[in-house]
């Protein structure tokens, strides 16, 4: 039995793209967040 059987592969292939999504989703939060910071500074700044 080897390492590189199919069950494994699409396990690790699994795990990898959850955790791959999970960092996209986490810097376009990041980036939303820090657009709305700056929309509400600007606003502050300019009356």
């Amino acid at each position: 039995m080897g390492r590189n059987n199919l069950k494994n592969i699409k396990a690790h292939n699994d795990k990898l793209h959850k955790a791959q999504e999970k960092t996209k989703a986490q810097k376009i939060l990041r980036t939303e967040k820090l657009k709305a910071i700056v929309k509400k500074f600007n606003d502050t700044q300019n009356p």
